[in-house]
């Protein structure tokens, strides 16, 4: 009976990962299989006296199967893990069987990408961390923790791919541009989830090197960002948001006179939430902060600013304001803020920096202990 549990959750975690039909196929072949032992194991009063099916295995038929039918029918999840799915997650996920990593990673999944994309919720962060935070005290290296899931297995390339997708975020955030290059290159030829996200990551990653450390790695960025907007796709006839963003801003790349990204590496850190994730390190976010300013110097000093230049600038502005909330210099990064707020008119294609300097204004407010005007702004951003 476990042997079927564990089998069966081994194939699902590999058609959540392929979405290839085969196996889905297969994952919901040994559900059933995994279901019917779970039955006749529960039933056996003289081997099992005091446990039903139910507690064998816990997790609903509708769970897993709609799980398995993920790629098209994502929205029937969250119906399901909403009421039973959720309390049956959460006790997994507090156990220390074979089942609690999946366990986590569903509800991390939930907590923090489906109640904020699918919109049927505002998600959960800090049970996402209290999830998080057993694995960060056993896994305090995680570089080292992702090479050596890397070099653990090959016939699951999958999981080389989100450990290649993390290693990137951790160099980026560090500003290790070239190990973070290598990481985007191999999700790039890799991976066949987003090829258009990728390939602008990629040369996202390569506009931030200077222009001798570009020539070594034998790329053309112009040529990959002009590749973008051809390698969109849909899922169930929609398309992927990140992907819209993505194809937009390259097309400052398609014209005879590419109109250079500013900091664009950075932009889709935040895109990522990645901001959060480096505000809790005072220097990493101090170093970024020097970057931010280095730009903005540059936007400053530019002889000939293109129709692009307000947009660069607001950006710029909300990044830098981004830090400096982080830092504590809460009065600094109002002002810049503000100074993005106050620029509206003159934005003519990043419209989403509107919203969004709302948003984190809203919360700097709130870190200051004004709810009532916190709640305005964060209001008037949707």
């Amino acid at each position: 009976m476990y042997h079927a549990l564990g089998y069966s959750s081994i194939l699902v975690m590999q058609a959540t990962m392929t979405f290839e039909h085969k196996d889905i196929q297969a994952g919901m072949t040994t559900i059933k299989e995994a279901l019917q032992t779970c039955q006749r194991c529960g039933s056996n009063t003289r081997r099992f006296p005091t446990r039903s099916a139910s507690d064998l295995c816990p997790v609903c038929p509708q769970v897993q199967e709609t799980k398995l039918g993920g790629g098209v029918h994502l929205h029937n999840i969250c119906c399901v893990l909403q009421e039973f799915g959720l309390s049956q997650l959460q006790e997994g996920a507090g156990s220390h069987s074979l089942r609690s990593i999946l366990c986590v990673l569903t509800l991390l999944f939930y907590h923090t990408y489906i109640c904020l994309i699918l919109g049927t919720g505002d998600g959960n962060l800090l049970e996402a961390e209290a999830l998080l935070q057993p694995y960060i005290e056993r896994f305090p290296r995680a570089l080292v923790k992702f090479q050596e899931c890397i070099s653990a297995q090959q016939q699951w390339r999958q999981i080389h791919h989100l450990c290649y997708w993390e290693l990137m975020w951790c160099h980026s955030f560090q500003q290790q541009w070239r190990d973070a290059y290598r990481y985007a290159d191999l999700l790039c030829r890799e991976s066949r989830w987003s090829k258009a996200i990728y390939v602008y990551q990629k040369a996202a990653i390569l506009s931030m090197m200077s222009e001798e450390e570009l020539k070594t790695t034998g790329e053309n960025v112009v040529e990959l960002f002009r590749q973008v907007e051809g390698l969109k796709q849909r899922l169930a006839g929609k398309s992927i948001p990140t992907e819209k963003f993505a194809i937009r801003k390259s097309r400052r790349y398609s014209s005879a006179t590419p109109v250079k990204l500013v900091i664009p590496a950075l932009e889709m850190m935040y895109v990522w939430n990645g901001f959060t994730i480096v505000g809790k390190r005072a220097d990493t976010t101090e170093s970024l902060l020097i970057t931010i300013e280095r730009a903005e110097e540059q936007l400053r000093n530019d002889p000939n600013p293109s129709e692009f230049h307000p947009d660069d600038q607001c950006l710029v502005q909300m990044l830098k304001g981004l830090c400096l909330k982080h830092l504590g210099r809460l009065l600094q990064a109002e002002l810049c803020f503000t100074q993005v707020l106050s620029s509206e008119k003159r934005i003519r294609y990043d419209h989403y920096l509107i919203p969004f300097t709302l948003y984190e204004l809203g919360l700097l407010y709130k870190q200051q202990g004004d709810c009532v005007k916190a709640m305005r702004f964060i209001e008037d951003a949707k």
